[in-house]
């Protein structure tokens, strides 16, 4: 015979030796098919709780990520594969966006939704969110309303503004106003005053993406009267003054009074803007809180314009509003890009009801959220964590050290930014060696983020810090770590 065949081969070989193919195994060969898997009962539950069409794709992706690892010939991975199913649709599934546990320090914090809503805003919201609504309809008239007069008429008592609007956040708000007062004209501003704040918002590149130029005077630390007097000319459309609100500047300083710079726009009948930021409506003296500008005084300083920010030391939801003259507010609604900027029904119900609640200044801190915890005193604070502190610690077992230890809070968001708060809170050091401290400390932080209720704190000087000051539910704390088992 001219060559060997398979069975040649095979009588070459020791008895009972099974001849191996030399021909690479399919990767598919020791998977089910996916008829098979869609007919387990397993799946036909998991088909009955989110439907055929997206239990198929997920079983096709499982099974296409499964075939290196089951591409062998003894293979049996059905139940694998069945459980792999069940968490990949468990994940895809669940809520991406979930409440946490903000210990961090940091009150107003951007990355964890600034300010919480009082219990009167999520009530507005759901009164408004499961039907029709007069978003813009006028009752009295039956013909199409302005959505921003639900909040407009608020705003204007609490900041004597004769007119307002509102747009999605106070960064809308700058863009509408320089848009709508400043197309291809110039905007004054000092160069102290050119801020960048997180995720690289900078003013000189938002005046040039709303169509402005910008025409900074003045130095970094020293800005005069004269520095914008000298700057106005045909091309001047408005002065614009930017609060400081995420940074400070110190020693051999200067800035004219927002009065003088009113007065100077005023003499060459050009608007005077000041953009507050974050922006408050009481005076937080009041509550022990350090000084913050509001509206009010903005505009009895002689500003034509304010914006600030709702979802910050307001207390309400992400909004910015802009409020001053009428004819100024009126150009900038009738700007196209308000319609873009625009507020939907659930922020305007819940901002609504945050602004009534200012009608009772002597009620706030009890009733906004964000207020109460930033007015909070340390002494209370401190019995709290010695409350939870041997909580805490039995959920840790030996594998770290939970002490109580002072710290200091800070408002956030750009609010009043070397401002701290005293506060107290739980000080968590791994008992690890020196140089496995710092794999564990991260594996601290991993495991209370991974609780049913995450828990987010900070990592500074080889310890993790909980800074109990936003820990509203003493209780439901307590239950979170003791009916969680340690990782």
């Amino acid at each position: 015979m001219n060559g060997d065949t398979p069975v040649d081969q095979a009588a070459d070989l020791p008895p009972g030796t099974t001849p191996v193919s030399s021909a690479p195994r399919d990767a598919r060969a020791g998977l089910p098919s996916v008829d098979r898997l869609m007919k387990r009962p397993e799946i036909a539950a998991l088909i009955t709780a989110h439907g055929r069409s997206l239990v198929l794709t997920v079983v096709r992706e499982v099974l296409a990520a499964s075939r290196p690892q089951f591409a062998t010939p003894d293979a049996d991975p059905t139940i694998d594969l069945v459980e792999a199913i069940t968490a990949g649709l468990q994940t895809l599934m669940a809520d991406s966006l979930r409440p946490v546990l903000n210990l961090t320090g940091t009150v107003l914090h951007t990355n964890l939704g600034r300010a919480p809503l009082p219990p009167e805003a999520l009530e507005a919201i759901t009164r408004v969110a499961s039907g029709a609504s007069n978003l813009e309809f006028d009752l009295a008239t039956g013909r199409r309303g302005e959505r921003d007069d639900h909040v407009a008429q608020w705003l204007r008592r609490l900041t004597g503004a004769p007119a307002a609007a509102v747009v999605n956040n106070n960064a809308a708000a700058v863009v509408l106003l320089l848009n709508a007062l400043a197309l291809r004209r110039e905007v004054i501003v000092s160069r102290g005053e050119l801020i960048e704040l997180g995720g690289s918002f900078r003013l000189p590149d938002i005046m040039s993406r709303a169509g402005c130029r910008l025409r900074e005077v003045g130095t970094t630390n020293r800005t005069h009267l004269r520095d914008f007097a000298e700057a106005i000319g045909p091309q001047t459309a408005l002065i614009m003054k930017v609060h400081a609100s995420n940074y400070r500047i110190e020693g051999f300083t200067a800035e004219p009074d927002e009065r003088e710079l009113a007065a100077l726009a005023r003499s060459h009948d050009i608007p005077f803007v000041i953009d507050l930021g974050s922006g408050t409506l009481t005076d937080l003296t009041r509550f022990g809180l350090p000084a913050e500008p509001t509206p009010e005084q903005a505009l009895a300083n002689g500003a034509d314009l304010v914006t600030f920010s709702g979802d910050k030391l307001l207390g309400g939801p992400q909004a910015g509003m802009l409020v001053g003259r009428t004819d100024l507010i009126d150009r900038i609604r009738r700007n196209p890009l308000k319609r873009a900027m625009r507020c939907d029904k659930l922020t305007l119900a819940a901002l609504a009801a945050v602004l009534r609640l200012y009608g009772n200044p002597e009620r706030l801190v009890e009733r906004i959220p964000a207020l109460r915890q930033l007015a909070r005193p340390a002494p209370p604070i401190e019995a709290l964590a010695q409350r939870v502190a041997p909580v805490v610690a039995r959920w840790l077992e030996t594998r770290a050290q939970v002490t109580v230890a002072s710290m200091y809070s800070q408002i956030g968001s750009g609010s009043l930014p070397l401002d701290t708060l005293p506060s107290f809170g739980l000080r968590i050091e791994p008992l690890a060696t020196k140089r496995a401290a710092g794999s564990a400390l991260g594996r601290l932080a991993t495991e209370l983020r991974s609780l049913p209720i995450p828990v987010i704190g900070r990592v500074s000087d080889g310890a993790l810090w909980l800074d109990l000051r936003c820990l509203d539910d003493e209780a439901a704390f307590i239950r979170l770590f003791e009916s969680a088992a340690p990782s």
